[in-house]
């Protein structure tokens, strides 16, 4: 799921995302700790911090959780102090934020060959200049890149784009869901392309919104169904988990993933995929 425009504020304090976000998340942090002990990852930046829906700037716990030193970017001063209030009185781990202008992407305030590891989550369409963007993802990392953007072939985003959520299409750049696109600028830029593939593959579709207001917005009105997908009885937080007053949330959760798990090829999954993700390593110039 991808973040949708006036979305955020409320998740800064209310952490009830949906079953579909948490599942993301859970997804994500496997694949990102599996990537951080291959490569001993000790230091990544991740910008945007913004991209993925629901509770913006906690992708990066994983990474904190492990020891891992975290700098996240971001373009919103009020966004940044409420992630800030969550790593600090919430979470209580250390994150670096920092932030640039709106027209700033392309010149992150990082030296060459900084992190570990630096990546973005669903974020290149909210941005100007995404191009710029990842060159300097490309620049201030020493050896790994991490892009990954919403999956333009499953019908979930079809289904947002044609009928739910038509608007925000007529004022983002879906075509920085090219994957072919996005590898020829991190080619490019001067990276060797390790891995390819798709992550969140879980049994329902991706349409960005909760569940009873898709069901609202494809003038469906069914007061049993309304019950199902609201109330105390529907609460789904990530943060939750975190803090350690759900720790079985994740295998709740995780139980859905077992079309994540297959040992299928990926462009099979890819039919059903929420994102696809491009993994690879700068070359830099010998000597």
């Amino acid at each position: 799921m991808t973040e949708t425009a006036n979305t955020w504020h409320r998740y800064l304090t209310d952490y009830n995302e949906g079953l579909g976000l948490v599942y993301e998340r859970f997804v994500l942090n496997d694949f990102l700790a599996d990537l951080a002990q291959r490569h001993a990852i000790r230091s990544v930046l991740e910008a945007p911090l913004y991209g993925m829906a629901g509770v913006s700037g906690i992708n990066n716990v994983i990474f904190a959780q492990n020891g891992i030193a975290v700098t996240a970017v971001d373009d919103s001063p009020q966004r940044i102090q409420g992630v800030r209030r969550i790593w600090e009185e919430d979470l209580r781990l250390p994150i670096d934020l920092v932030r640039v202008d709106a027209g700033g992407w392309d010149h992150l305030p990082f030296p060459d060959a900084h992190f570990d590891l630096t990546w973005q989550w669903a974020g290149l369409w909210y941005i100007n200049n995404p191009a710029g963007l990842l060159r300097e993802l490309v620049r201030t990392s020493k050896d790994l890149v991490f892009v990954a953007m919403p999956n333009n072939l499953q019908v979930g985003y079809w289904m947002r784009k044609l009928v739910i959520d038509r608007d925000f299409f007529r004022t983002h750049d879906e075509s920085w869901t090219d994957i072919g696109r996005i590898r020829a600028i991190l080619e490019e830029a001067g990276v060797e392309i390790i891995e390819q593939g798709v992550l969140d593959v879980p049994p329902w579709p991706d349409t960005v919104m909760p569940a009873n207001e898709v069901l609202k917005r494809l003038g469906i009105r069914s007061r049993k169904l309304e019950e199902q997908f609201t109330g105390d009885g529907w609460q789904w937080s990530t943060m939750a988990y975190y803090l350690g007053q759900e720790p079985e949330l994740y295998e709740r959760v995780i139980r859905y993933a077992w079309l994540d798990r297959a040992p299928l090829p990926w462009q099979v999954k890819a039919i059903w995929a929420h994102h696809r993700y491009l993994l690879g390593r700068v070359r830099h110039p010998s000597g």
